[in-house]
């Protein structure tokens, strides 16, 4: 399907007979938003080659203590770019980030985890300057590799295990369902991974792409564009811009 064809399309049928005004203004509106996109890339590629020299300073140290726990959501079709994941991989180790949630919608990540394990062992660091005082972690990451299917999965079981706990004896209390009963359920059938301090997110959707939602309640989620077009430093400014916020959680 062509977008841009399509939206010309559709403008085209609703501008009132073809109206040559309405038609040179759609085209100029559309090449401003390519220039001011253009621009945008431009100015996140400088932001990111400074950071990654070191000459911004102040994402010299970052204090990965507060991030303990990784996601990274990437777009299925993007997903299947091998060597992309494999660097984003490395980049993120190299970092320090010692646990890392890798989802997919359609499991892509997840059929090919033995590949992408045994490259990413045997991958050299590559792209960055290795030089920096980035890189001072190890290879030594813990992985979870997520999809869709997961998190259906364990809300059926939870619901399952709900209504045969409330509903299938007459003489029970038959509550209104809260987060609360989701959560004791789903900790009963041992679905009790942590929720990720910081959502990374790849693919053209500002979305979480359907990662289960009972374990982002309190995450912080930051849209990084797409996967091709990743770059290391971006990565140092997210982590430090989230180490920095105050997070208050209710009580």
């Amino acid at each position: 399907m062509d977008i841009t064809k399509d939206s010309q399309e559709t403008f085209c049928r609703i501008t009132p007979n073809n109206n040559i005004v309405f038609i040179l203004a759609w085209h100029a509106l559309h090449w401003i938003l390519r220039v001011l996109s253009l621009a945008h890339e431009v100015l996140r590629a400088v932001e990111s080659y400074l950071i990654t020299k070191g000459l911004l300073t102040r994402y010299k140290h970052l204090h990965l203590d507060r991030v303990k726990y990784l996601g990274v959501v990437i777009d299925s079709d993007e997903a299947r770019q091998t060597l992309e994941v494999i660097e984003l991989m490395q980049w993120l180790s190299g970092i320090g980030i010692k646990k890392v949630c890798l989802y997919d919608r359609e499991g892509v990540l997840k059929k090919s985890k033995e590949v992408l394990l045994e490259k990413f062992s045997s991958a050299k660091l590559s792209n960055v300057d290795s030089k920096t005082d980035f890189f001072l972690g190890k290879k030594k990451m813990d992985f979870e590799f997520v999809s869709i299917s997961d998190g259906k999965e364990a809300v059926a079981k939870a619901a399952n295990l709900l209504f045969k706990m409330y509903y299938l004896g007459e003489d029970t209390e038959k509550p209104f369902f809260t987060e609360t009963y989701l959560s004791a359920a789903l900790k009963t059938l041992g679905y009790v991974e942590p929720d990720p301090d910081l959502l990374f997110i790849y693919g053209p959707a500002r979305c979480h792409l359907g990662f289960p939602a009972w374990r982002i309640r309190y995450t912080e989620m930051v849209h990084m564009g797409s996967l091709k077009n990743k770059k290391y430093g971006l990565i140092l400014k997210a982590i430090h811009q989230f180490t920095k916020v105050k997070q208050n959680y209710g009580s």
